[in-house]
């Protein structure tokens, strides 16, 4: 694995498409090599679950919102953090907990434990541009807890686009959007995997395997979130 990574970041000194693969493969390394980014795989598939989401169209819709989500909330805790001269999406440990008591809360409906109150956005609903607007901010919320997480797997396409930012801005912008792209990838596949899923076994008339779909979801959700308080 250590030479695996060793050759994606020399890879990003290359020439620049292959550059851009690497980058790319460094946004599928931050999901699949991260403790905090897998939560994000049962996050979703649990979401597609309560919205009872069948159609593969649409689960890949709501599975990229919540892919864009994550990564406005990084970009933008970054550049915080950044400014204020912080390890970058370092939000500190209060705000570490408060995103990780966010997660057990998500965990415990999703595992049918406790009913969120009516607040206007809610996971489950019957409005086509609820279920995108719920998926956007529930992505904004997760993105918090994942700025340490992505930008320690981001550190070596950030090192390159320091330094040719100041020549080649498109260059720079390209090889971000490359990782984003990675990043994002695997979230979509596994949302647009759910959804043929769960037709399945509601055609086979298992329904209850449905339901503990969601709930091992809710469960493994639970797990990130204890886990974002233990690395704290």
């Amino acid at each position: 694995m250590d030479s695996l990574l060793t050759a994606l970041t020399e890879a990003l000194y290359g020439n620049f498409g292959l550059a851009l693969l690497a980058s790319v493969a460094w946004g599928i390394a931050s999901i699949l090599l991260s403790p905090c980014h897998l939560s994000s795989i049962p996050l979703i598939i649990g979401y597609l679950t309560s919205t009872k989401e069948k159609k593969t169209s649409r689960a890949i819709l709501l599975s990229f919102v919540f892919a864009l989500g994550i990564l406005l909330t990084i970009a933008i805790v970054g550049a915080i953090t950044a400014a204020l001269g912080r390890m970058m999406g370092d939000v500190g440990l209060y705000g570490r907990y408060a995103v990780a008591i966010v997660f057990v809360v998500v965990g415990l409906y999703l595992m049918d434990v406790i009913r969120l109150p009516d607040t206007g956005v809610r996971l489950q609903t019957s409005k086509s541009r609820s279920f995108v607007w719920s998926a956007f901010i529930l992505g904004l919320v997760f993105g918090i807890a994942l700025g340490p997480c992505t930008f320690a797997f981001m550190a070596p396409v950030l090192g390159v686009v320091f330094q040719i930012s100041n020549t080649n801005v498109a260059a720079a912008g390209g090889l971000l959007l490359a990782f984003g792209l990675g990043h994002c990838s695997v979230i979509v596949v596994a949302g647009g995997l759910a959804s043929p899923v769960q037709t399945y076994l509601d055609w086979t008339n298992r329904s209850n395997a449905v339901l503990w779909t969601k709930r091992v979801a809710g469960a493994l959700v639970i797990l990130g979130g204890i886990y974002t308080i233990y690395t704290s």
